[in-house]
């Protein structure tokens, strides 16, 4: 099973969208994952057992698995791409 960490600044408000969002799109794509959330701060931790990052904050460090900006789930704005992006590092 894969495993997606989504993260923000508190692991509250802008996560909770963008995660529910995630899981949502992966059930509709019959992609089985973990989604869970966490704080920009706990990822240098949780990082080495996820297959894929989704950050609603700026995030500039590596952490040997892809990191994707998922503002998108919150703006709405360019949502197609971010989803495309998820899957395509999923799949």
């Amino acid at each position: 099973m894969k495993k997606v960490l989504v993260a923000c600044g508190g692991a509250v408000a802008t996560s909770t969208v963008a995660a529910n969002k995630i899981k949502d799109l992966l059930k509709e794509n019959n992609i089985d994952a973990d989604v869970q959330q966490c704080r920009v701060s706990e990822l240098s931790s949780k990082a080495d057992s996820a297959d894929l990052i989704v950050t609603t904050a700026k995030v500039d460090r590596d952490y040997g698995v892809p990191v994707i900006h998922g503002i998108a789930y919150i703006s709405g704005v360019g949502i197609d791409k971010t989803d495309q992006q998820v899957l395509d590092n999923l799949k």
